[in-house]
Order: C-alpha cells, then structure tokens, then sequence
C-alpha cells in the first residue's frame, strides 16, 4: 500500500460567514435569492453532496448478457466495479461549445451548497434517447450510428446555458514569464524563494502550492501551435511552433540531438553517446549480451537522464515501453520534446526523494551519460535504483567512466563497481563498440537474498522491516537494501507479450482483490470488462481520430486493464494509481505495463499539453471530499493537448458539475451515456483560451 499524501486543510464556504452575519442582512439576502433563483434542478440532474464510496460505482454501457459480476460493495477496496447487465440505459449524443467572457477565476471556488442553490441544470444541446436495452450490443450500435452524425466540430452555439456558465466560471489566462510551460509543483516560486538548498537536487523535487495558493488560471497555448504530428513521424520532426526552445539546438549541435529545419525541430536518433545512431547502440547492447531480448525477456526499461529520449523512442520498436525522465530544464525542454514526439518520459530528479515506482518492478534501468553520481552518499542512488529494479533485472551503464581512462572517470569506475559488488550485482558484460567509440557495462541484480547471505561485509545494511519498499510518495531514500521477497514477486513475468493477457503467478486465491473477488478472478474480470469498453465503445462509438491518439494517460488505473486493451493501437498508457488507494501498480509492471504514483489533490509533473487523452474512472468522486473539483479539471486542462480527449466515468451528479466545467472552457462535449446513476461523459479540448489582461 503506497503511503497516503493529506495535506489538505478544512475548506469553509463562503455562506458559513454570510450566516454568521447579523440576521436581518441574512434575512434581505435569502429573501434576493428567492426572487432571482432560476428554475429547479431537475431531480436526475441534481449535484449531491454525498462522498461515500460504493463498489458497484461504475458500469459497462457495452455489457453483454455472458458477462455478469458480483457487485456486493467492498468499501475497504476501490469504488470502481465492473460489467453488469443494462436494465435501462440513457444516451446523450452530440456536441456542445459556449462563448466566455474573461474576468476573475475566483467564482470557481464556491461551496458545493452554494452551486446548488444558484445553478441551472447543467445541459446539452443535444439529443436524449431512453430506451429499455434488452439488447446491449444493439444500444452500443445505436451509439455507434448517433456518432456517425454528429460533427466533433461545431459552430459556436450562443445559449442561455453557455452565458450562464460564463457568468459562473470566469477563467483568467496565466499571464507571467513562461507562463506557457509551468509546472505547478516544479515551478513553486514562493517555496524556491526561501530554500536554497541545491546540493541534492532538492530545487528539482516537487514542491507543490496548496489549494489556496495555486494560481487560478489557464496556460496560455504557444503563438502557431498546430495539432501535433502524429506518430510515428513524431518521432523524428515535431513542429518548432509547439515547443519554441532552441537552446538544445545549439548547446549538443555537435551531438545529433536535435536540429532546426524550417518549421520543424528535427530528431536525427543521435546524441551523446549515439552518434551512429540509437538504434545501432540498441543492436550492439544486443549484441554483447544476448539474454537482455529486446521484446521479448525485457519489456520495460527505465531511463535515467534521458535527453530527448531517442533511446525510448528505438525501443518502442523493438516492444519495449522505456519510462524516461529527466529534471525539469536541466537542458532546454528536453522532457518536453521527448513527449511533443510521443515518447513515454516526465520531469523528475534523483535527489532525495524515492522515484514514484514499486520496488522490484524494471526489467531494466538504463544510465547514457546520465551524470548521476551513483558512487557517493553511501550509494544512496545506485540504491534507489535496486528498489525499483526487477530481481534478475539488469543496470545498464553507458557513461565515460565505463570506457575512458581519465584520472577522475578511472575512480568513479572503481568506486561505482565496488558498490554494486556490496550489493549483490554481478557484472555479466563489458564492452567497447569501435564503431560509436563508447563502451557499456551491464550489471545483473541477484534473483534471489543468497548473495546478501554470501557477502564478506554488512555494508550497505539490510533495511528494516518496516522500512517499506513499496512506500514512494513523498518518501525519502535510504541507504539500506530491500530483501528480495520470498515469496512473491520472485519469478521473472512471462514473456511479451503474453504477459499483458495472463495474472501475475503470485497473485493468490487467498487474496482479495479491489472489487472484492479473489484476486485472480478480480484480473481475469477486469482485463475482460476493458476489453469490451474500449472495443465497443471507445475506439468505435466516440467519435474519436484514434490516428491523432498517442499519449495516454488512465488517472485510476486499477490492475491496468484499458492500457491493456489498448495494447495493439500505437499508443503507449501512463497507468497512474492514486497514492491513497490499493498498490496495484507492481501489477502494472508485471503486465508489462507502465505506470506511476500520484495524488489528484496535486498537479502531476508532466508539462502542458503533453497528453491526447485522459481517461477518469471515478476519479472526481475519489478526491471531491478532499479538494476542489475546478482545480483538478484545470489540471487536466493544462496536461491536454488542444483537440486532446478526455473520458470521465463517475456518478451522474459527479459528472453535472464536471461538465458545467468543461462547458465553461468551451471543451466540446460529444457524448453522454447514462444508466442508473452512473454517466460516461467524454469531451474534446479545444483551442480557446481567455483573451488576455490588459
């Protein structure tokens, strides 16, 4: 279990004040409402202020009649459940886009009590079918031909609904200095004004605003941004317009990162330590060690410093899913650019804090001229990388120390290979390739506690019981090693991509799993409700350009089964699981699969525009009780791209009050599906953006 983050005060409303004022002026104020009150909620419609949890909390619109579930709650696990027969279902199809006015964004943060006693129901200018659904696949075909007709474009509609939203939220454009690119936790200019401690990367780490003092405001979008290139020629050219940096350009000139070609930044493979290309560096590694099996044996790779992530961008190639990350503008935009081309990576640091993964997860961890300092502090990062590392897994290392013979490289090297020798690592190849002029060392994780067991000394020391691997968020390093577990976890993934389909071996009967089942059951349900919602609905009945679809992010992923779906489109899944909710993320990684921890009461540390579609599962109700609504959609906002998607699935009054939001910032609104009191609503991003303080 990942250890919670709850750093989130009381919020009061602002009508506890109004009240507490004298009773005359209460009286004069509610006798105003009453006489300029708009019409009443619609009962189906209306915003409640429940938050309890219910495990039968999500529906499949796509079930078929052999795949039904025990539905009986589990408030311990997750609120997400799975397929269940259709009794009555309603469909709201169409597109919707209102006009703004722009002025203070404060207005986004009444009181829920407050919304609900000035709002209209928030509504669609669409159509609404109510059918009895005897035949779900027949309703999910009506879906299907609703969206044939209906126009992901339209012209903007003037109506009372859109002024009211308008009136309500009343978005301002961030207007300061790279405004465009900032990153609420990395970017923290009071927290980065009083401390001065770099030594340890601490200015890299996330140091986030609270709820009060995160600005209010819309990213503005680069002057000549254009929807981006797709894949895979994203790989290679992106347009200069979308990330206007050129300070790679100049500062590796020399080393084939990145170049400027007229409206394009350009991507020749290259870089520090592949001049002959990333995909020959790939090919040699291969070479000089047989059993890494691009594709195959290892499928997921972490890669530490990773430049403009050519590296990832050649494996995906070979089926291998690379997680690169880098700090944020430790060269000009370089994380930036690795997502602008649809490379999996984001912005983060080995400082002092452990990276947001499970112990015991990479089948490989990869360091180019990564400039990390392993062999210092005790070994406190080439530890941190054993947590995350798969038993067996293997440390690739490609950085002068390894090849040159300079005084200060020949110490590192030996420093560094003494350390990984106290920890168990075994050296399995070292070689110099004559063609590139680098060399590459590959070190082996032990499988097994044995060679702890065998070692002449007792540093570094073995860590504590309740010194917990799994703990990642906001957890500070140790320089201990983890024992490799026992019984679980101990054996190698099967082999990709059969992996993907099959649960983890040690998942046991004995367990149960986050809808209640026993947890191979709980797997083996969930992959098979995925399966259908996005063959049946998503990639069919959206309206959704797949071709336009490459990042992907699934906000509360659970054991990872709509990455899992998606596996044969060309697009990779960032599967997050919330810091507060059951650990299935070790899952993930056995899926062959990536992903990362995160609490939604923060932003994430990704740049803006750097996702084409987010999916929510029940994710506003899983963090309404906690923090503000308006300020998580204003994050989705930043993460997606313009024309971007996102997939909201939750409770119906959940939804009402998402959707006033997304309608506020004139995002399309092109589908939603009702059945109970549960609602998918899926939205399209587009270009708007308030005009900009004078």
């Amino acid at each position: 279990m990942a250890f919670p983050r709850g750093r989130q005060e009381p919020r009061r409303s602002s009508s506890f004040y109004i009240i507490s004022g004298a009773v005359f002026v209460a009286a004069l104020l509610i006798g105003v409402w009453v006489y300029s009150s708009p019409a009443p909620v619609r009962e189906e419609s209306r915003v409640s202020s429940a938050t309890s949890k219910d495990a039968s909390s999500s529906f499949d619109e796509s079930a078929s009649d052999n795949t039904v579930v025990d539905e009986s709650p589990n408030t311990s696990k997750s609120d997400e459940a799975l397929d269940e027969p259709a009794d009555k279902e309603t469909l709201t199809t169409g597109t919707t886009e209102t006009t703004s006015n722009e002025s203070d964004a404060s207005q986004g943060n009444e009181s829920d009590e407050e919304k609900e006693a000035s709002e209209d129901t928030p509504s669609d200018d669409a159509t609404s079918t109510t059918t009895d659904s005897a035949s779900p696949v027949s309703e999910e075909e009506k879906i299907i031909e609703d969206q044939q007709d209906q126009a992901t474009t339209p012209a903007v509609i003037e109506s009372e609904v859109g002024k009211n939203h308008d009136e309500k939220f009343k978005w301002k454009l961030c207007d300061w200095e790279s405004s465009q690119d900032y990153i609420p936790c990395l970017d923290n200019k009071k927290w980065l004004d009083t401390h001065r401690r770099h030594k340890h990367y601490e200015h890299r780490e996330r140091h986030c605003p609270s709820e009060e003092e995160l600005p209010k405001c819309l990213v503005p979008i680069p002057a000549g941004y254009k929807p981006h290139v797709k894949w895979p020629e994203s790989r290679d050219q992106i347009w200069y317009n979308n990330v206007p940096h050129t300070g790679l350009v100049s500062y590796k000139a020399d080393q084939q990162w990145v170049k400027k070609a007229g409206d394009k930044l350009v991507f020749p493979g290259g870089g520090t330590q592949f001049m002959q290309g990333a995909g020959h560096y790939i090919d040699f590694v291969q070479k000089i060690y047989p059993a890494i099996e691009w594709g195959k044996h290892t499928r997921v790779l972490l890669d530490v410093g990773c430049g403009v992530a050519s590296f990832g961008g050649y494996l995906y190639d070979r089926n291998v899913l690379a997680m690169s990350f880098a700090p944020k503008d430790e060269h000009e935009a370089q994380v930036q650019f690795a997502l602008e081309r649809g490379i999996p990576a984001f912005s983060s640091v080995m400082g002092t804090q452990r990276l947001v993964f499970p112990s015991n997860s990479f089948d490989g961890v990869h360091c180019a001229r990564c400039r990390v300092p392993w062999h210092v502090d005790g070994g406190l990062l080439l530890l941190e990388l054993n947590r995350v590392l798969r038993p067996g897994g293997l440390f690739l290392w490609s950085a002068t120390p390894v090849y040159q013979d300079l005084e200060e490289d020949v110490q590192i090297w030996k420093e560094t290979t003494a350390l990984a020798k106290d920890m168990g690592w075994e050296m399995v190849a070292k070689e110099f390739d004559e063609v590139s002029r680098v060399g590459v060392a590959i070190f082996k994780k032990p499988e097994n506690n044995t060679a702890y067991e065998k070692r002449e000394g007792d540093v570094p020391e073995i860590c504590p019981e309740d010194n917990k691997p799994n703990a990642a968020w906001y957890v500070n390093m140790t320089t201990c090693l983890h024992k490799i577990p026992d019984t679980k976890r101990t054996e190698w993934p099967e082999e990709w991509p059969l992996r993907v389909k099959v649960a983890p071996k040690w998942l046991s009967e004995k367990d149960t799993g986050i809808y209640g089942k026993a947890a191979p059951e709980d797997f083996r349900v969930d992959t098979e409700h995925w399966n259908n919602v996005v063959n049946k609905t998503y990639l069919t009945g959206l309206g959704m350009d797949w071709t336009t679809i490459r990042n992907v992010m699934d906000m509360r992923a659970g054991y990872g089964g709509f990455a899992a779906a998606l596996i044969d489109q060309p697009v990779w899944v960032l599967n997050v699981i919330p810091s507060d909710e059951p650990d299935t993320l070790p899952i993930v990684y056995d899926r062959g699969l990536i992903g990362m921890y995160h609490d939604w009461c923060e932003p994430h540390s990704t740049y803006p525009r750097t996702y084409d579609l987010l999916h929510a599962n029940h994710v506003v109700s899983s963090v309404e009780s906690r923090c503000g609504v308006v300020n998580l959609v204003m994050e989705m906002d930043r993460i997606l791209r313009p024309d971007g998607w996102a997939i909201f699935r939750d409770k119906k009054e959940t939804l009402a009050k998402v959707a006033e939001i997304v309608k506020s910032l004139h995002w399309d609104v092109t589908l939603t599906f009702n059945k109970e009191n549960e609602e998918l609503l899926a939205v399209q991003k587009r270009f708007w953006r308030p005009e900009a303080s004078s």
